[in-house]
């Protein structure tokens, strides 16, 4: 997945299309990768540094906005993987829709202090 996403480039809708095809191709190791308990202890220092790279950089280093996205492309893919929209959804527009809301400095505008 951390190479996907780091091949994906910086934008936002670029990333969450790359997370949502690796995840559709690979539902074994997508299982693997977020549906068990992250061991910290059991990663090699970096790891989850770089895997979270592509997602801090396209949030402009926010932090809780890429944790938020993050939150926000794996919901979307839980939901498309376990077959939860109805039949003929959309789901390119939703993924476009719910990129654009939530990478728009203009939707985010009071949040973290910001007028």
């Amino acid at each position: 997945m951390t190479d996907a996403l780091a091949a994906a480039g910086d934008g936002l809708e670029q990333l969450g299309f790359a997370y949502r095809r690796w995840a559709q191709g690979n539902p074994g190791l997508y299982e693997v990768a977020t549906r068990r308990p992250l061991h910290r202890d059991r990663i090699r220092p970096g790891v989850e540094e770089a895997a979270a790279a592509p997602i801090v950089r396209a949030a402009g280093g926010d932090e809780h906005l890429a944790r938020a996205l993050w939150a926000l492309a794996h919901g979307l893919v839980d939901l498309e993987l376990r077959h939860r929209f109805p039949p003929g959804a959309d789901l390119d527009a939703t993924w476009r829709t719910a990129l654009q809301q939530l990478g728009d400095p203009r939707a985010r505008a009071g949040q973290h202090g910001s007028p």
